[in-house]
C-alpha cells in the first residue's frame, strides 16, 4: 500500500525516524549524561560533555563553510579531538576522510585531490607534511585546523586551533536532515591497486555493522576499553570506539599501540576490553611489564587484520586464562566486519575466520560467481547492509566489486562442512603487514623508478612480528650493480615506511609461466624462511 503525504509531513516523519551516526551519540548522552565517555591523557569527557563539544565543533565548521556532503580530511594520531570531529562532521551530514598519518606528502596530496576536501585538519607535528600535501593538491584555499598534541608550535597563522573550534562554537547546531544512506565517511584503502580507492560508508552501513559487533562480539555498556590502534582504520574506529559510544561504554584513547602504555592503562583504569592485531598482542606478551602489571580486569580480547599464529593463541589462553577472544575478519568495504570466530572456537578452529556475522551472508564462489563445493577454494563474497556505497568516483571498480549483487572481497577462501571460513590467499597481491594493507603493485612501480632496475616482484613472506613482511626480488639491468641500501634510500622519499620492503633480494631472473606471468607463489615458497635466516 502506497501512502501519500504532504512534503512537510513526509519531512517530519523522516526527521522522527532518523537514526544516523550522530544520533547515536546524542541518544547515549541523553541516557547517561554523567557517565565517563572518553579519557585521553589529562582530558576526561562525560557523554554530556562529549555531545556538547561535538555541537560546538559542528557549529564552528558550519561557520567555516562546511556543508552537507562536503569532505573534511583528518590526518592525526588518536586523540579526543579526533573523536569529536568524527561526530561533528556526521552531525552536519558532512563526510569525514580519515587519512593514514604514516603517508608522505605526495600520497596525502592524492587523497586530498581525489576526495575534494573542503576542510583539512592535521596533528600539529604533521602540519609541515600536510601543508606540502595541500600545496601539491592545489587545494590551497581550504580552511585548516591543527590538533595540538605537543608536537610543535604551529607558526602559520593560516592554521586554526581545533581546541578553539570546540571551546567557542555555538552549542545550537543547524538542523541538517541526514538520510540513513547518505555518505558520512570516505575511507581510502590500499586494496590491490597502485592508487588507493575511496570507500564510501553511510550510517546504514555503519549502524548495522555496530549491531553485529555488539551481538556477536559480546559487547556491553559496562565495558572499559583501550583504543590504541589507529582511528583512521575502520577496525578501531567502527568495531570498537563507535560501538562503545553507541552502548555508553568508557573509551580510553591512547595515541598509539605502545605496549608499556597499554599494559599500564589496563592496570590503572581496570580495563575490561582490548583490540589489537596479532603483531601487537605478540608485543604485549613479550614485554617485561606483562607479568608485572595487574591485568586481572581484562575479560574480552579481539584480534583481526591478519591470522593469529596458533602457538600465540595457545600462549594467550595460558597467560590470560580469564580473557575471551574473538577473531574479526572483514575489510573496509564491509564497514569492516564480515565474519567472526568466537571464544569457544579459538583453539578448536585456530586459523579460521569463523562464520558470517549476524547481519552478513557469506559464500565462496568461482570465476562465474557460482558457489563452489564445500572445501573448495574460491573467492569470498558477501551480502549485507554492512556493505559500502561503492568507490568514490569509480564506476568501473564499483561495478566489478558488486557484480551479480554480491560484494567481492578479492580474498580466496574455503568454507568447510560446518560453515567455517578459512582465508587461504588473496586473489590479488595485497600484503598485510602489521595490520596495514600494502599493494605490491604500488611498491613495484616505486622500485621501477630507480635507475638500473630491469624487473621486480614484490610479495609477502611470513614474519614472527609483522605476520607478513614486504619482500622484493629485484633483477638489475645488465652491467648494473644495485644494493639493498640504495633501494631503501630511494623508496624513503616515495613510500610510507610500512610499505617499504623489509627484505630485498637480487636475482638474475624471475620465475614465470609460459605466458610470461611472474609466479609470485613460487617466490613466496622460495623465500618463505628469509625472516629466520
Amino acid at each position: 500500500m502506497t501512502q501519500r503525504f504532504t512534503p512537510a509531513t513526509t519531512a517530519a516523519i523522516d526527521t522522527a525516524r532518523q537514526h544516523t551516526l550522530a544520533d547515536l551519540l546524542r541518544r547515549t548522552a541523553l541516557r547517561v549524561p554523567g557517565k565517563v565517555a572518553i579519557i585521553n591523557g589529562s582530558t576526561t569527557l562525560t557523554f554530556g560533555e562529549f555531545d556538547a563539544a561535538v555541537n560546538r565543533c559542528a557549529s564552528t565548521l558550519t561557520a567555516r563553510g562546511l556543508r552537507k556532503g562536503d569532505r573534511l580530511a583528518l590526518v592525526s594520531h588518536n586523540s579526543w579531538q579526533f573523536a569529536v570531529l568524527h561526530y561533528a562532521t556526521a552531525r552536519l551530514g558532512a563526510i569525514l576522510v580519515p587519512v593514514n598519518f604514516g603517508l608522505g606528502s605526495e600520497e596525502i596530496a592524492f587523497i586530498l585531490d581525489h576526495s575534494g576536501a573542503g576542510v583539512v585538519v592535521a596533528e600539529d607535528a604533521l602540519v609541515p607534511t600536510v601543508a606540502k600535501a595541500i600545496e601539491l593538491s592545489g587545494l590551497t584555499d581550504v580552511p585548516r585546523g591543527f590538533i595540538g598534541m605537543g608536537g610543535q608550535v604551529v607558526p602559520d597563522a593560516g592554521w586554526d586551533d581545533v581546541d578553539e573550534w570546540i571551546r567557542t562554537g555555538d552549542e545550537v547546531v543547524p538542523q541538517v536532515p541526514v538520510d540513513d544512506d547518505d555518505p558520512l565517511r570516505l575511507m581510502y584503502t590500499s586494496g590491490t591497486e597502485s592508487r588507493p580507492k575511496g570507500v564510501l560508508l553511510s550510517s546504514k552501513s555503519l549502524v548495522n555493522q555496530y549491531v553485529s559487533c555488539i551481538i556477536d562480539g559480546g559487547m556491553t555498556g559496562d565495558d572499559v576499553e583501550v583504543h590504541a590502534l589507529p582511528l583512521f582504520h575502520c577496525a578501531q574506529l567502527d568495531c570498537f570506539l563507535s560501538v562503545d559510544v553507541y552502548l555508553g561504554a568508557t573509551s580510553i584513547i591512547l595515541p598509539g599501540p605502545d605496549p608499556a602504555a597499554i599494559l599500564e592503562t589496563i592496570e590503572s583504569h581496570r580495563v575490561t576490553k582490548l583490540f589489537c592485531p596479532p603483531t601487537v598482542w605478540i608485543s604485549l606478551l613479550r614485554h617485561p611489564d606483562f607479568d608485572r602489571r595487574d591485568l586481572s580486569s581484562l575479560r574480552k580480547g579481539y584480534y583481526g587484520a591478519s591470522a593469529m599464529p596458533v602457538e600465540v593463541l595457545r600462549e594467550m589462553s595460558e597467560r590470560l586464562p580469564a580473557v575471551s577472544l574473538w577473531n574479526f575478519y572483514g575489510q573496509t568495504e564491509m564497514s569492516p566486519l564480515a565474519t567472526i570466530l568466537r571464544p569457544h572456537e579459538q583453539l578448536e578452529r585456530a586459523g579460521s575466520a569463523g562464520r558470517a556475522a549476524l547481519n552478513v551472508e557469506t559464500r565462496v564462489v568461482d570465476d562465474e560467481d557460482d558457489p563452489v563445493p564445500t572445501g573448495t577454494v574460491g573467492e569470498i563474497v558477501h551480502r549485507s547492509p554492512h556493505a559500502c556505497l561503492g568507490y568514490y568516483n569509480d564506476e568501473e571498480n564499483t561495478a566489478a566489486a558488486f557484480r551479480n549483487g554480491w560484494f567481492h572481497s578479492g580474498d580466496l577462501g574455503i568454507i568447510d562442512a560446518d560453515g567455517y571460513l578459512s582465508v587461504v590467499d588473496r586473489k590479488k597481491d595485497m600484503i598485510k603487514t602489521g595490520g596495514e594493507n600494502v599493494a605490491s603493485r604500488e611498491v613495484e612501480e616505486a622500485i621501477y623508478l630507480l635507475d638500473g632496475v630491469a624487473e621486480v616482484a614484490v610479495f609477502g613472506v611470513p614474519h614472527p612480528k609483522w605476520i607478513e613482511a614486504v619482500t622484493a626480488v629485484v633483477i638489475p639491468k645488465d652491467g648494473v650493480t644495485i644494493t639493498a641500501a640504495q633501494v631503501d634510500e630511494h623508496l624513503a622519499g616515495v613510500l610510507a615506511a610500512y610499505k617499504r620492503p623489509k627484505y630485498v633480494v637480487f636475482a638474475e631472473a624471475l620465475p614465470k609461466n609460459p605466458s610470461g606471468k611472474i609466479l609470485k607463489k613460487d617466490l613466496r615458497v622460495r623465500h618463505a624462511d628469509i625472516a629466520t635466516e
